[in-house]
């Protein structure tokens, strides 16, 4: 049960996410107004729900290509579902390897751009600058391009913008698996003294023992399905298991594993997610609400329709202004 006097962070109902694998450029051009009709699907995400509680520190685990990256950059707004709910209370701040870093701009003006974006006055920009630059620990390299850094270097940069951007829920995605032990200790550190000011934190890293030490609550993500979602202990148990069954599984069963999941995410139909949503008491509406498909990339084909119609009329309507002036 949810504790009701923990305000819920963030909350999701049967979230999915498909690619469409399309042969070449015309027949995507055409799925913006004729909807799917790609040759392949594969869905990243199949319908996954849960409440994150303010305070919650989320450990997300699973094996490389199950859904983690996927569901972190529909958090984060970089991408939208394709169908499911999403509700946040807050602001985000994402901590990853080159994360809205632009590349061609130095330390420094990435630093001034990102605080402007962040409705920041210069004044402000100025008065924090220093703090970012030696949290950073980047020293003369500030005024070197982006481009020319080490990964370890760009982890450094965006944890240092990004955590003294003070976000309400902040995404830390294999951030500190780069760069040198004691930026990862004092990285570690800061993520600390957001977890005792009750900041609601998703923390993604494949040292098992991190996740052990930082994390009330473990989602463990198997190809776009949710496994399981609970408490640290009970789920990173469950998944140190799974990876020692499958550390020891010769080549052709492991391969032969793989390839039933991947099978499983292209064959995949949203209507496993409506008898999930109905055996756990949805009426038909919300259920239709939320599995409703969006298309154009979180836009929906009504929308865009009319936005067609718009600009078509306008355009008409100048041509004939125009005739009009030119008589």
């Amino acid at each position: 049960m949810t504790n009701e006097n923990k305000k819920i962070m963030v909350r999701a109902e049967g979230l999915t996410k498909n690619f469409s694998l399309y042969a070449n450029q015309s027949e995507k051009l055409k799925s913006i107004f004729k909807g799917n009709q790609a040759e392949s699907n594969f869905w990243a995400l199949r319908g996954l729900s849960f409440e994150v509680e303010a305070g919650d520190v989320v450990g997300i685990v699973g094996t490389n290509g199950s859904g983690k990256s996927t569901l972190l950059n529909i958090l984060s707004g970089v991408i939208p579902q394709t169908s499911g709910t999403m509700q946040l209370n807050g602001s985000i701040g994402v901590v990853a390897i080159n994360e809205g870093l632009n590349w061609e701009l130095t330390g420094r003006e990435n630093i001034r751009l990102k605080q402007i974006m962040m409705g920041r006055s210069i004044k402000e920009i100025n008065a924090m600058m220093p703090d970012i630059i030696e949290f950073s620990e980047l020293g003369e390299f500030i005024d070197q391009p982006v481009k020319d850094y080490s990964n370890g270097m760009r982890a450094k940069l965006g944890f240092s913008i990004v955590t003294h951007n003070d976000p309400d829920i902040l995404i830390v995605d294999e951030a500190l698996s780069v760069g040198d032990s004691n930026f990862a200790n004092k990285a570690l550190g800061k993520i600390k003294e957001f977890i005792a000011e009750g900041k609601t934190i998703f923390f993604v890293s494949h040292d098992l023992e991190q996740v052990r030490q930082f994390t009330n609550k473990v989602m463990w993500i198997q190809y776009g399905k949710m496994r399981d979602f609970g408490p640290t202990k009970v789920v990173a148990d469950e998944y140190a298991a799974f990876i020692k069954t499958l550390d020891a599984m010769d080549g052709a069963e492991r391969d032969q594993y793989v390839e039933t999941q991947k099978r499983a995410q292209r064959i995949f139909k949203i209507d496993e997610v409506k008898d999930d949503l109905k055996s756990r008491g949805y009426d038909e509406n919300d259920i239709q609400n939320i599995t409703k498909f969006r298309s154009f990339e979180g836009f929906s084909r009504v929308g865009l329709y009319g936005s067609l119609l718009i600009v078509i009329a306008l355009m008409a309507l100048i041509a004939q202004n125009y005739l009009k002036g030119g008589m």
